[in-house]
């Protein structure tokens, strides 16, 4: 049996210039402001040297989702790190309450062990399916600072990535609820590149009521988006107002971001509630939960779209047949996305990152193939916790 000897977690913060809170706290552009943001690293350790590490891109800066993880790790000592099944079903249970999302970062972790321990990028271990993925630019909420603050500054990002080479365009406006600035915006993107590029806008669960989100969702039909995402201030919980809204638009509805697991997301189906699911692997309980929900979507000839970016991500949609868009989020014109710099390895979800033909490559070495930087995490370490 392959059993695991020790799990180290390591604190980090690193500082990310011209982005800041809003009036409302919500982080977006702010040309005079810096805020630092925390994630951390995962390492597992098995008993014949092997070891699989993972840095959460996105999840990592929330404390409640670190909080859920360290309760699990001394837990880990003594298992079987190959028991990747076994595991996923035990720590579903302990955390249920918790819908689990402290297992995800440690099942990717898992996943990269085992690549290491054979050789082989995780892709290739899931069945593999394709090596470039066609992506979008998903931007980061709306501000008032000169950034993205005016319907025409959305349009004229979208034309920059256009450029770029992006194959689709992704809007988070302003996370006010008013649905007006949200229709000029939806209008005013369409103008500039419509027919040129896939577009998608995500209100973040800021339309207060059913009538301005069909108000949004109209606007969306007129100018045929190809989906309309989280919309309602349900935060994107309740199948019944979905399904209504469903009924109504021809644009297609993406939810259950913000429904955990596989068990949760399959009313959302039976229900007739959305065109598309949502699938994480840094909230769904890891690669395995992911995996999981794109052979449910796929039974059901739907569709499953991975939310957020990264190298675990990457090799989810590599093995999935039934997606079609890689979200490489949280973009701006003015300022870097704000995701750790940990690489050493070239890996980035930079703006830039993107290839001439639209895609995204998957990394080809063992387990997630990257290579994570020891001298940035020397100078960015708050703290680390080790068990044995």
């Amino acid at each position: 049996m392959a059993r695991i000897d020790k799990v180290e977690l390591i604190n980090f913060a690193f500082d990310v210039a011209g982005l800041g809170p809003s009036a409302d706290g919500v982080l977006g552009y702010n040309p005079d402001a810096q805020t630092s943001l925390k994630s951390f690293v995962l390492r597992i350790y098995d008993a014949d040297g092997s070891v699989g590490e993972y840095c959460p891109m996105h999840s990592g800066k929330h404390a409640a989702v670190t909080g859920q993880t360290i309760p699990l790790l001394a837990s880990l000592i003594g298992r079987d790190s190959l028991a990747r099944e076994e595991l996923y079903q035990d720590y579903k249970r302990r955390h249920r309450h918790l819908a689990g999302v402290g297992y995800s970062a440690i099942d990717i972790c898992l996943w990269d062990l085992l690549g290491k321990k054979v050789g082989l990028p995780i892709a290739t271990l899931l069945g593999g399916y394709r090596w470039e993925l066609p992506a979008y630019a998903s931007t980061i909420s709306g501000d008032r600072n000169g950034g993205l603050s005016a319907p025409q500054a959305y349009a004229d990002f979208a034309e920059q990535c256009l450029e770029l080479g992006y194959q689709g365009f992704k809007m988070h406006c302003w996370a006010d609820g008013d649905p007006k600035p949200e229709i000029e915006t939806i209008a005013a993107v369409a103008k500039a590149v419509g027919g040129k590029m896939e577009l998608m806008t995500d209100p973040a669960s800021h339309i207060a009521t059913y009538a301005d989100a069909l108000k949004v969702g109209r606007a969306c039909d007129d100018h045929d988006y190809y989906w309309l995402e989280d919309p309602l201030a349900d935060c994107g919980q309740a199948p019944h107002v979905h399904r209504m809204l469903r009924q109504q638009l021809r644009t297609p509805l993406l939810l259950t971001e913000h429904v955990r697991g596989l068990e949760s997301k399959t009313p959302w189906i039976t229900d007739m509630a959305t065109d598309f699911l949502r699938a994480d692997p840094e909230y769904d309980l890891g690669i395995t939960g992911v995996m999981k929900t794109a052979a449910l979507a796929e039974a059901f000839g739907m569709d499953v779209e991975l939310h957020s970016s990264g190298p675990a991500h990457r090799h989810c949609m590599a093995a999935i047949r039934n997606s079609n868009f890689y979200e490489l989020a949280l973009v701006h014109p003015k300022m870097a996305n704000p995701l750790p710099p940990i690489f050493e390895c070239g890996y980035s979800d930079d703006l830039e990152s993107i290839q001439p033909n639209g895609c995204v490559t998957v990394p080809k070495g063992p387990g997630l193939g990257v290579v994570l930087s020891e001298d940035f995490l020397a100078h960015a370490e708050i703290d680390r916790q080790t068990f044995r």
